[in-house]
């Protein structure tokens, strides 16, 4: 269920400054929304997985957070960002 390697070096490629830019807000976001995808997939199969049901809210709860400092931080980045993955708003 944990990101791969190969998965998340995609991620730091493509949503960082750099291929070592694990730190930015927008690989922080990109990362969590492929963990959410992960486990919203693993929850659809098992119902009653309460101790992964918690794990995603605290995950959703997370990347609100980032998203909404990013969105005050940088607009224009904040915008492209949900655009590319893919997120609501």
């Amino acid at each position: 269920m944990a990101l791969t390697k190969d998965k998340k070096a995609e991620l730091v490629k493509r949503f960082g400054k750099n291929e070592k830019d694990t730190g930015s807000v927008e690989v922080q976001i990109a990362l969590l929304s492929e963990q959410i995808a992960r486990l919203t997939t693993h929850l659809k199969n098992n119902k009653k997985d309460a101790a992964s049901k918690r794990g995603l809210l605290k995950l959703v709860g997370q990347r609100r957070g980032l998203l909404d400092y990013l969105a005050r931080t940088d607009r224009d980045n904040y915008i492209r960002l949900i655009a590319e993955l893919g997120l609501r708003k």
